[in-house]
């Protein structure tokens, strides 16, 4: 199996972040995470480590608001020539806003910087530090070169490709960070795919793909799937829910699967078949997988009780679907398992 891979994401470390109540804590998503799974991956004899190709930004236009990918690029260098403190000491600091934007239409974007903050930004764990713009395209061209590899297949038998993405990017909407993530790298592929056939997107993840949902709600060539902690409960609170189901030309193209705290193997992999189903009628020609192993029990950012053996039967029947797949690395922080459990998945596609 290709993996497509790039170092660059090491320029993206963060301090820190700022958890539910105000407390700072240490970035959760670290390098350190990489740094398991390639080691997980080099212990096998299938693993072929990659380096991206760079496709430019027309991809990315394509999926995000161009206005947003400018602020992304720009907004730690004018953020460091204005402040003095951040220009004497900028590996202590992390660009966040204090005032958010309510979505209230119509809605101005401010001129000022921390204004545009508060309208890009969605909470307090998209730190944003001087290489975060240039990790999020790498890891973004991660997952268009693993859709490349994957749409003209030189076999009869369908293949596979694993984007070992970071940042990781199914939080990240139209015209928002969230999440710890910048660029929608799933959307962005599976938006790159849709140009040759039907895509279904299938997210993994513990939490909600609220930005695949909202860059996709409209359309019907995109079949976007989401099984994730009930939002009622669990990040992101405002999207996810089971009612949403798309809107225009997109209704009934997105489905969402909030599940209570506790599910473990049995109803997750109940949840699963009924979301490979309707994968199954709507018949395309991709498929593409965030995936995040924050399901695994014992995650600090999750709920679920998903065990490896669970992760194996998850694996086996989304590639018993028969599908040209791109799986695309989203969150899990249970770090000394996520290497065996991101591999313990993948076998069933090599």
């Amino acid at each position: 199996m290709k993996i497509f891979y790039s170092d660059t994401h090491r320029k993206h470390q963060p301090p820190f972040e700022v958890f539910d109540g105000g407390k700072r804590v240490p970035y959760l998503e670290n390098t350190d995470r990489m740094d398991r799974i390639l080691d997980a991956l080099h212990k096998t004899k299938w693993a072929e480590l990659t380096p991206p190709t760079d496709f430019g930004l027309d991809p990315i236009y394509a999926v995000h608001d161009q206005n947003y990918i400018a602020f992304l690029a720009s907004c730690w260098n004018e953020w460091r020539a204005a402040d003095p403190a951040v220009e004497a000491s900028p590996d202590q600091h992390a660009f966040l806003p204090a005032t958010f934007a309510l979505r209230r239409k119509p809605i101005h974007v401010p001129s000022n910087l921390l204004g545009k903050a508060g309208y890009y930004m969605m909470d307090l764990s998209a730190c944003i530090v001087e290489a975060t713009y240039e990790a999020a395209l790498s890891s973004a061209n991660c997952a268009l070169s693993a859709a490349e590899s994957i749409s003209s297949p030189t076999t009869s038998h369908p293949s596979s490709s694993f984007a070992l993405c970071r940042p990781p990017g199914h939080h990240a909407g139209r015209d928002y960070a969230a999440g710890y993530c910048f660029v929608n790298n799933s959307s962005v592929a599976a938006n790159w795919l849709s140009s040759k056939g039907k895509v279904a997107v299938l997210d993994i993840d513990y939490h909600a793909g609220n930005g695949t949902q909202d860059i996709f709600y409209e359309r019907n060539d995109v079949l976007t799937i989401s099984l994730h902690g009930d939002p009622d409960f669990e990040y992101p609170h405002f999207i996810g829910f089971g009612d949403e189901t798309g809107a225009g030309a997109g209704h009934g193209f997105h489905k969402n699967f909030p599940l209570p705290k506790g599910t473990g193997d049995k109803e997750y992999l109940s949840a699963l078949d009924e979301a490979l189903n309707l994968i199954r009628n709507f018949a395309p020609n991709y498929l593409v997988v965030p995936t995040g192993m924050d399901t695994f029990d014992g995650d600090p950012l999750g709920t679920f009780k998903v065990t490896r053996a669970g992760f194996a039967e998850i694996g086996k029947r989304i590639a018993a679907l028969d599908l040209q797949t791109v799986i695309v690395m989203e969150g899990g922080y249970a770090n000394e398992e996520l290497g065996t459990n991101i591999v313990t998945l993948l076998e069933n596609f090599k």
